[in-house]
């Protein structure tokens, strides 16, 4: 029978339902806010495959068209391939439920969501990490959860659970917060530099509304729930990992202490291949496979790695807890990007591009659940095997490097002012090589390759990220822990945590926490973001000596840009029938025009000549008569009344018989010709929008003349 739970988060109302859908599944929910829906469900396999080393969970958010009551976009009007926004999704319920699977249990677990229903007002990613906890919960799935989700927003200085998108437009923080009954598991996103107190109480007030989330899932497991299957784990046996500490005895240390990334792993490696062909004369290949002696040395040289902090006081490089690695950088490093940098900090290093486009370079994309559909801002992360100094497949980007743009670019943004600036702008972090928060780096790299392109960024952004290492007491709590500042690839592998926080000097703008433990309590993360302002406040001065405001001159490949105001009812006649006008224009010029519904055209070039050319086409061809401007204008029509003259790009006006010259004119052929060139002045516009022009009045402006002197020959004046 269907089971149902509502729980209240603030003032808004979550229900989530099982036995209803999807009842061939270990374990499924739906999960409602207001009108949107979606449907999780989670499977484990029976057994693991032979050979599996790993645990193998795969985490799947999908959207669908039909949820919005709209056609997918496209030739074959059918979803394909993933979004951004939908791998991100995936992500963020990927990392929290992850660490809550028992250690050494390799059978394979898809946990799917798929979007059913989307009113447009409330974002459906934090209903897939509820809905991805409930179906674990309520299955036979080993897990040891519930988990608790919200978004935090703050409105006039004001916390608020699950704002929905018009609500975020006016929230200054963007705070996606996973909590359990007592810690923080994960949080994400972005803000618009909070202090670390505020930041603080956010935390706090995420992990108040996690709490009826946490009871409901609860409930509804006691209502519903399956008991949990029975287990083998893969733990390499006691006998084996004895010996392969005996044999490897003491030199383990002294391998973890050699300077330098790839010579610490060869000498690490040098042992475990050594001791590993012992251990295979001994109990024989059968009982140890090359999976076993990668678990034993995994379990081995975690220990030593936490031995060494926790015990020792020592971090594999030498530094002290909260020492940053030597920091460099470089900028204008390419000469035909719009904007470069390189900047290394240890052994990672980031290399930046800016490039610089109009607004039709905007990323466009569909949105089936509200929000943003258009971005100015794009930061590309690239993460190629050579950075690592190793092989493998090469193709698209993947999750992680998805993922650690996004975070990347969520951090500059709030100090770019996009609404007033008229570039779109794409960065690109080229990781050169890695060891540890290339993220973090490709920050620091963008923010100096922004300015190095002359982008007016607020303030400069920079980021760091701070680990813990810990040890359990008797009561399975948290006893003995150390902070480790700039933590490098083995520190984040072998430790417990992985927060990364990036800001300015007033704030915190980007953050993402990942945690290996089961919970991190508030008052060890509160240090954790004190640890990160002091090393944030630092790599600004070390960026400072590099460049510490932007160019005044931009790179000349870069497209300049004027922009011209025009009356947003003449933008049709601009643009001209089937687009004629605005076509020729962009032929003549060789500029890129963007006109916009206020009436605002940038005008895009990297010729100052074509630039010119194309303002004063759009301004002749958009301007309004002033009266007594005096312009030269073209005679198109004869009458003998006066003639017509287009003073402005299909704009003509009057000039009466008697406003031709200082005299008395018998007929208008006798002072000008059809096509000729004549200077004239406006004198007036009547309510019709018709306009009186003067050869008289602009002669006599422009050349002083007399009431007896006679008129110059047609076609000359």
């Amino acid at each position: 029978m269907p089971e149902k739970i509502t729980a209240q988060v603030g003032d808004k109302q979550i229900t989530i339902e099982t036995g209803k859908l999807a009842k061939q599944a270990d374990g499924a929910v739906t999960v409602q806010l207001g009108e949107t829906i979606i449907v999780v469900a989670a499977v484990a396999a029976t057994k693991a495959k032979d050979g599996q080393d790993f645990f193998p969970l795969t985490v799947d958010y999908r959207e669908k068209a039909a949820a919005a009551g709209k056609f997918p976009g496209g030739y074959f009007k059918r979803e394909g391939r993933p979004t951004e926004k939908e791998i991100l999704t995936c992500r963020l319920t990927d990392r929290p439920i992850r660490p809550l699977f028992p250690k050494g249990w390799y059978n394979e677990v898809q946990v799917q969501t798929v979007l059913l229903s989307a009113d447009g007002e409330n974002d459906p990613d934090i209903l897939s990490i509820i809905g991805a906890s409930a179906a674990l919960m309520v299955s036979d799935i080993p897990w040891s959860g519930p988990l608790g989700a919200v978004r935090v927003g703050r409105i006039n200085g004001k916390f608020v659970a699950n704002p929905n998108h018009n609500e975020r437009a006016e929230s200054d923080l963007d705070l996606v917060y996973v909590g359990n009954e007592k810690d923080v598991v994960m949080f994400e996103g972005a803000a618009k530099e909070i202090t670390e107190a505020d930041f603080d109480a956010a935390l706090k007030f995420g992990q108040e509304c996690c709490q009826p989330l946490i009871a409901a899932q609860k409930e509804l497991a006691a209502k519903a729930g399956k008991p949990k299957r029975q287990i083998t784990l893969n733990i390499v046996p006691d006998e084996i990992l004895k010996e392969a500490k005996a044999l490897a005895g003491d030199r383990f240390i002294p391998a973890l202490l050699t300077p330098g990334k790839l010579a610490r792993e060869g000498a690490c490696k040098a042992i475990q291949d050594e001791v590993g062909v012992k251990l295979v004369e001994k109990f024989g290949a059968e009982k140890v496979t090359q999976f076993v002696i990668k678990d034993a040395f995994y379990y081995i040289q975690k220990e030593a790695v936490r031995s060494l902090i926790l015990n020792n006081g020592k971090r594999l490089d030498g530094r002290g807890f909260d020492t940053i690695r030597p920091i460099s950088g470089e900028a204008g490093i390419l000469p035909r990007a719009h904007g470069s940098a390189l900047f290394v900090r240890g052994e990672t290093q980031a290399v930046s591009l800016v490039t610089l486009g109009t607004n039709e370079d905007a990323q466009e994309f569909d949105s089936y659940t509200g929000g943003k559909t258009e971005k100015k801002f794009i930061l590309h992360y690239n993460f190629p095997n050579f950075s690592v100094g190793e092989t493998g497949r090469i193709s698209g980007p993947g999750r992680r490097e998805i993922g650690h743009g996004a975070l990347a670019e969520r951090s500059i943004e709030p100090m770019l002012p996009l609404e007033t600036y008229p570039y779109a702008v794409r960065v690109t972090s080229e990781i050169m090589e890695s060891n540890g928060s290339t993220s973090m780096a490709s920050v620091c790299g963008g923010t100096l390759a922004l300015l190095d392109a002359g982008v007016p960024m607020i303030r400069p952004v920079a980021g760091i990220s701070v680990g813990i290492c810990t040890e359990k007491d008797d009561t399975a709590s948290i006893g003995r822990y150390q902070l480790l500042t700039d933590i490098i690839g083995w520190e984040d592998a072998y430790c417990d945590m992985d927060c990364k926080i990036a800001g300015t000097e007033k704030g915190i703008t980007g953050f993402q926490l990942d945690l290996k433990l089961r919970g991190l309590p508030h008052d060890l993360m509160t240090q954790t973001l004190e640890k990160a302002r002091v090393a944030r406040l630092f790599i600004l001065g070390e960026m400072a000596k590099v460049l510490s405001e932007p160019r005044k001159e931009m790179s000349k490949y870069a497209p300049r840009i004027i922009q011209v105001r025009i009356n947003p009812e003449k933008i049709g006649a601009l643009i001209g029938p089937g687009g004629k006008n605005i076509k020729r224009i962009v032929e003549e010029s060789g500029c890129e025009i963007n006109i916009d519904d206020d009436g605002t055209v940038n005008i895009y070039s990297v010729s100052a000549e074509g630039m010119e050319v194309a303002r004063r086409e759009i301004e002749g061809m958009t301007a309004e008569a002033e009266i007594g401007k005096v312009y030269r204008g073209r005679v198109v029509t004869i009458k003998e009344f006066g003639c017509f003259v287009e003073f402005l790009p299909g704009k003509d006006g009057l000039c009466h018989i008697s406003e031709l010259a200082n005299f008395r004119v018998k007929m208008t052929e006798d002072i000008v010709k059809m096509g000729d060139e004549i200077w004239v002045k406006c004198l007036g516009v009547d309510e019709k929008g018709r306009v009186k022009l003067s050869r008289k009045a602009a002669m006599a402006e422009r050349d002083g003349e007399t009431s007896d002197k006679q008129a110059e020959p047609a076609g000359k004046q």
